[in-house]
């Protein structure tokens, strides 16, 4: 099994999930949450579930930290790491392999202000950070015992902010995936309106731009996360600020996207504010599941709507999606939600209602059937699911 950033896509999350929850392996769920007034978090940092073969939840372990908003695992799945949203740092723990439990190893600075996504590289020797306020992209080298070093090398990226003036202020990376042949990390930048492909040596840490080093998106998009199909050379990313679903061709030898198609990720009736929240591709690669989060942004309250889910078959011929209904998520704000492994469930993340909400997955149509509530915590914003021993 790969690293996992809470399963949000299918080159990163999806790799690390476990096997789905039908799955003879123990699963253990890790949830992060905002927990600070400015983000009228009601968390308290990251909640540890046992998941039992019929889906139930119970609690294990609370870890009491600040904004714990993005989570992954080493490639050995001994370590884990969370991203502490609206701070400057990152925090390390050791996974028990009998219990899933958490044990703190420090903290680590990143180099500038309010990281929101990590990834670990494939050769496990380097942890990838975005800094969404500062917008940097950085290096922090993963030490035997699982700490994190100080930080080996960052990466500004160039360019100029979009026009919407209030969320595009500058350079604002807000996922750093790598691409499935982990040559690449591909980094959405919401501020600037494109997605960069970067490259990183192994053996020092340093990053640099590919040979194509970015592609530019729609204009005031705000591209925040990027899935990778699992066999066909296609990626497809949220863009947060449009609610839209764009598809790219890939190219993996030169680490290049072309844009090909624009959808919205609401329902046409939709005719309220929307933010794009998460994108992920079935584990089949049938279909593209997006979230969508009613409001302003992140400042506004949301509801009294439940947000919804977006489902999109993919096209085996060309890549292009098409759309096949919006399900309720049952809850408010779906900042993240994730696949198990084996596709046949989804797991939203309800930030304002306080809720993670299960649904089962159809295999042969995608649609989502009703959901149930398996966990009732604190404005959850990423939820990391890690099979454990018995």
């Amino acid at each position: 099994m790969g690293v996992a950033h809470a399963a949000s896509t299918a080159a990163a999350s999806t790799a690390a999930a476990a096997t789905g929850v039908r799955s003879r392996e123990r699963l253990v769920a890790y949830v992060g949450s905002r927990t600070t007034a400015a983000r009228e978090g009601k968390g308290k940092g990251i909640t540890v579930y046992d998941v039992g073969p019929d889906d139930s939840w119970t609690l294990l372990q609370t870890v009491e930290l600040d904004n714990p908003t993005f989570l992954a695992t080493d490639r050995t799945r001994r370590f884990l790491y969370a991203v502490h949203g609206d701070f400057t740092y990152v925090s390390a723990y050791r996974v028990d392999p009998g219990s899933g439990r958490l044990t703190a190893l420090g903290r680590q600075e990143t180099g500038g202000k309010n990281p929101v996504h990590l990834a670990v590289d494939p050769s496990n020797r380097f942890l990838v950070v975005a800094n969404h306020s500062s917008g940097s992209v950085v290096t922090l080298p993963l030490l035997d015992d699982g700490r994190l070093g100080p930080v080996t090398d960052l990466l500004t990226l160039p360019g100029e902010p979009g026009p919407y003036r209030t969320e595009q202020t500058g350079c604002k990376p807000h996922h750093v995936p790598f691409s499935p042949d982990g040559r690449f990390v591909v980094v959405p930048d919401k501020g600037q309106d494109r997605i960069f492909t970067v490259t990183l040596d192994a053996d020092s840490g340093k990053l640099g731009f590919g040979p194509v080093p970015s592609v530019a998106a729609r204009e005031a998009t705000g591209p925040r996360h990027i899935a990778f199909h699992p066999r066909l050379p296609y990626a497809y990313s949220v863009d947060e600020l449009r609610s839209t679903v764009t598809t790219y061709r890939w190219d993996a030898r030169r680490g290049a996207l072309e844009p090909l198609q624009i959808l919205a990720s609401t329902a046409p009736t939709t005719t309220g504010d929307s933010r794009g929240g998460e994108i992920a591709v079935s584990p089949d690669g049938r279909f593209v599941y997006a979230s969508n989060r009613g409001g302003a942004g992140d400042s506004s309250p949301g509801g009294p709507e439940p947000d919804t889910v977006g489902v999109f078959k993919v096209s085996s011929k060309d890549g292009m999606l098409t759309p096949v209904e919006w399900t309720s998520t049952q809850g408010i704000r779906p900042r993240f939600f994730c696949l198990g492994d084996d596709g046949r469930t989804l797991y939203a993340a309800n930030e304002r209602s306080h809720t993670i909400v299960a649904h089962d997955v159809d295999g042969a149509s995608g649609r989502l059937r009703a959901g149930r509530e398996v966990a009732r915590t604190g404005s959850p914003v990423c939820v990391l699911l890690l099979p454990v021993d018995s």
